[in-house]
């Protein structure tokens, strides 16, 4: 039997009791658990996932997920609400990635609304660093 995998959203537990919940079907608690459940799909090439999670005002036609890119980490810079009790929320993070020729960093500060229980990525802005 082998041990079970690590949640790639960096949480420290296993994707089974993490983000693999969220991506079954459990709705996620809080924004920021949405927010690392869609950072795992994108490692994991979820676009499924991605899409379903994403706000219907807001959400692409289409997703197409470049394979050739390695998400390898996240760090959640910032949270403003978006708790189990709030409608909306932010999360500000940094998501470190790898391709064939270059290292990169996604720094965004992403809006989240909680409609009917389940919370929803509205969209997102990139911080003035």
């Amino acid at each position: 039997m082998s041990a079970p995998q690590r949640c790639p959203c960096g949480s420290g537990d296993d994707y089974d009791s993490c983000c693999g919940r969220f991506h079954g079907g459990e709705p996620a608690p809080t924004a920021e658990a949405l927010m690392r459940s869609r950072f795992t799909a994108f490692a994991m090439g979820d676009a499924a996932y991605l899409t379903r999670t994403w706000h219907s005002a807001q959400r692409p036609r289409r997703l197409d997920l470049d394979p050739s890119l390695r998400w390898l980490r996240l760090d959640i810079v910032d949270i403003v609400a978006g708790g189990p009790f709030d409608t909306t929320g932010i999360v500000e993070f940094r998501a470190h990635h790898r391709s064939a020729d270059r290292r990169g960093v996604l720094h965004e500060r992403s809006r989240f609304v909680r409609e009917n229980g389940a919370w929803f990525y509205v969209d997102g802005t990139t911080p003035r660093t």
